[in-house]
């Protein structure tokens, strides 16, 4: 499954890692039962799954209003994101 990962364009390009650097791998350790591995790789992992599972159910289920919680995930996504990126590369 590492074989099939997609490289991070930004780093290529530029040698500077993005916002979403390490999410593939994250996937994989939390597909491989090691949760730690994953936060310690990737901090927004959770929250980018909770977000994207908000997300579904906002597209799919039309009786019932997700917006606000889409929102909640999003900004806390993105916090979580920039923070993380900050410690990663300042620390």
């Amino acid at each position: 499954m590492e074989e099939y990962m997609l490289p991070c364009f930004s780093k290529s390009l530029f040698g500077v890692e993005c916002l979403g650097c390490g999410t593939q791998r994250s996937l994989l350790l939390l597909f491989q039962g090691d949760f730690i591995g994953a936060f310690k790789m990737y901090p927004a992992i959770y929250t980018t799954i909770l977000f994207f599972i908000f997300l579904f159910f906002h597209l799919i289920d039309k009786s019932r209003n997700y917006t606000k919680i889409v929102i909640i995930t999003a900004i806390l996504n993105a916090i979580i994101m920039i923070v993380a990126y900050y410690f990663k590369h300042f620390y």
